[in-house]
């Protein structure tokens, strides 16, 4: 917007509040703490639990905002899907970072979220480029991120069975006592 890149829809002219230099400055600064952020393994862990509720509010309002307030319908239906899908997208995300930082290696973190930055990046290149194909990719990535938490569950699931504690053997509460006998048994 700021460098007219993209035309502005006229009913979502207030999005020119986003080109404010201190909205962009707000912005830019924590675009640099999230990138720094998810480098560190657990510290990444704490970011995306802070973001549990900031990424989901943020998909609703945004979708919230681009839909014609002339119809509540519309925008109840575009709030609880935006906040659902951007659930989806940071629960995906949260939670395989969440598994790689059980890792024992310090570089798995790294190459993950440098991963993460790069397909952003190309995404967004592909849908300012191609409406049609960004809906297709992210049908796929809602199918992936659908796959991967149940991965990423299973993974969880596996690491808290192996740290749960087994029961102890020891002696049976009749070992050395000689039984009474069976009255019910014949012989």
């Amino acid at each position: 917007m700021r460098f007219a890149w993209l035309p502005i829809p006229e009913h979502l002219d207030w999005l020119a509040v986003f080109q404010n230099p201190w909205v962009m400055g707000a912005a830019f600064a924590g675009l640099v703490l999230e990138l720094l952020a998810d480098k560190i393994a657990w510290v990444d862990s704490v970011w995306d639990a802070v973001h549990t509720a900031v990424r989901p509010l943020g998909g609703a309002l945004l979708t919230l905002a681009i839909v014609d307030p002339q119809d509540p319908s519309w925008q109840i239906v575009s709030f609880l899907l935006g906040g659902g899908l951007a659930l989806a997208g940071h629960s995906a995300k949260s939670g395989t970072r969440a598994a790689v930082n059980l890792s024992p290696e310090p570089f798995s973190n790294v190459v993950v979220s440098a991963g993460e930055d790069v397909t952003t990046a190309g995404l967004l290149v592909a849908a300012l480029a191609s409406p049609e194909l960004a809906v297709v990719v992210f049908v796929l990535l809602l199918t992936g991120t659908i796959l991967l938490l149940v991965a990423v569950r299973r993974v969880l699931r596996s690491v808290r069975r192996s740290f749960a504690p087994r029961p102890v053997a020891g002696p049976s509460p009749t070992h050395g006592q000689i039984q009474p006998p069976d009255h019910d048994q014949p012989g």
